[in-house]
């Protein structure tokens, strides 16, 4: 970000109703659910990558993010504590999606088996 680019916080547009609050999130919900559902992806490439089920969950990578958006948040003028709390949620998420990824790439191929 470079000291010509608005904060983020700088970018919510004044409304005077809830129908103008809820259109604005929405336009906001289409940008981020493209890049949560890419973001999980990638928990399927953790899952391929790592060779222990052990590795799944990180508390040094998960206090590193935390440090990371608490950061980010600040500077584009956002609470940290709320944006932390959205991450510790996504990530808990993303573990336990990355769990069942990591088991089902290991499953043993069942041929034939009844439906």
């Amino acid at each position: 970000m470079t000291t010509a680019d608005p904060k983020a916080i700088d970018k919510v547009k004044p409304c005077t109703t809830m129908q103008e609050v809820r259109r604005e999130v929405n336009v906001l919900d289409d940008v981020l659910v493209p890049l949560l559902v890419e973001r999980v992806g990638y928990m399927t490439q953790a899952a391929r990558i790592k060779q222990g089920v052990e590795q799944v969950r990180d508390e040094a990578r998960i206090q590193a993010i935390v440090d990371r958006v608490r950061e980010r948040a600040q500077a584009e003028g956002g609470d940290a504590d709320v944006i932390e709390a959205i991450y510790r949620s996504l990530m808990e998420v993303c573990i336990a999606y990355e769990h069942r990824e990591f088991a089902r790439l290991r499953e043993p191929a069942t041929a034939g088996s009844a439906a």
